[in-house]
């Protein structure tokens, strides 16, 4: 009999890093298990989840959320979701529940699957992607260690950090998804900066329509500030797809820019730029995975930013920053995020191909502690030693 899957993901990036975990499991068990057919596996995703061949049964990945207030308006929907895939899992009962990333929701979930276990059914859970309890709010972490067989991290500080506090819990390091899925970028990262006639600016300033509306007119200000100062500078933007590259021509969109989609044109603009300005957010690291040079932002609500402020304890919201153990990226948040500010940090930049290369020399030691490739297939491994062997 097929192994019964359960994966829970909500937001496009967990939707992908769940669809490689799926497909690297139906690599995985059936080498496992000689004779075993490929795992079955159904999931509470989206679209990369149905790609990767799981039955979908509750589109979660559309509830992206930003801040407070957004979790807050989307409340019943999250609440109708929850209690059906409960429901749903009690039905069908599966051998492991993987929860991806979407901490708020799937830490309430691994506690009621294990309040609603019985003696013939009792799944191993397991979380990829630890919350950044290390951030704010480390008392999350109890609930991990009290619901959790297995936590999957893709930080490597992650694992000392649970070992001196909850050492009961087991929790492996994984690596990084981003580097399998830039495999080119180590050669571009190596090759020596050269000075650029016309120096690529590329515009990062998020994926969801709350990250556009806050952080676009933002861009587009230091945009206008960077072409008066740097003439022969060209700005492309990359944005996940034509809504959100209409919402941003809405706000106002200087002619300077030219608008991408995608995966591949982000790829392709990371191969090519002098200097990115990017949100905070996984994109950081795929810059710092190119070796490109980057000013990050990041604007919330007013509500959002003052509770946060009281939370959080890290002294940067850029990873590379917090990974380097230094400010290797300049780094504007809330009311410090203004076109003025990341105008000038870019520039200065752009003006000193020395400064350049001296951060792209630090983003070595930062890709450096992602893990190397195989990420998902580690990932796999893990889940599949710990469901018990065939009878």
């Amino acid at each position: 009999m097929a192994r019964n899957i359960l994966l829970v993901a909500g937001e496009p990036s967990g939707d992908l890093l769940a669809a490689e975990l799926a497909r690297a499991l139906r690599e995985e068990l059936p080498a496992r298990e000689p004779g075993r057919p490929a795992p079955r596996c159904w999931a509470a995703g989206g679209p990369a989840l149905a790609a990767a061949g799981a039955e979908v049964v509750s589109d979660l990945a559309r509830h992206a959320v930003i801040g407070l207030t957004d979790v807050i308006r989307k409340y019943r929907a999250f609440r109708r979701e929850f209690h059906r895939l409960l429901r749903l899992a009690e039905e069908r009962r599966p051998d492991a529940v993987v929860c991806v990333d979407f901490g708020g929701f799937n830490r309430r979930f691994a506690a009621a699957l294990r309040r609603r276990g019985r003696p013939d059914w009792r799944p191993k859970i397991i979380q990829l992607v630890s919350p950044q309890v290390w951030a704010s709010r480390p008392g999350r972490a109890r609930t991990l260690a009290r619901d959790l067989d297995l936590l999957l991290t893709i930080l490597p500080f992650e694992r000392a950090w649970y070992a001196a506090r909850f050492p009961a819990l087991r929790v492996e390091f994984v690596g990084h998804p981003v580097l399998d899925r830039h495999p080119d970028a180590a050669a571009v990262r190596r090759r020596p900066a050269a000075p650029a006639a016309a120096p690529r600016v590329l515009l990062l300033p998020g994926s969801r329509r709350g990250e556009i509306t806050r952080h676009w007119p933002v861009v587009a200000g230091a945009v206008e500030r960077l072409a008066a100062a740097h003439p022969r500078a060209t700005f492309r933007a990359v944005l996940p797809d034509e809504e959100r590259v209409a919402q941003a021509r809405a706000l106002g969109a200087p002619a300077a820019v030219t608008f991408t989609t995608g995966a591949a044109a982000l790829r392709e603009g990371l191969a090519v730029a002098a200097v990115a300005l990017a949100s905070t957010g996984t994109v950081t690291l795929e810059c710092a995975l190119y070796g490109v040079p980057a000013v990050t932002f990041y604007r919330t609500s007013g509500l959002t930013y003052a509770i946060g402020r009281r939370l959080v304890t890290v002294a940067s919201l850029t990873m590379p920053n917090l990974l380097a153990g230094e400010a290797v990226y300049p780094e504007f948040v809330q009311g410090a995020a203004t076109p003025e500010a990341i105008a000038a940090a870019a520039g200065a930049l752009l003006a000193d191909l020395a400064r350049r290369a001296a951060v792209r020399a630090k983003l070595e030691a930062v890709v450096a502690q992602l893990g190397g490739p195989g990420a998902a297939g580690r990932a796999a491994a893990a889940v599949a030693g710990l469901l018990p062997s065939a009878a």
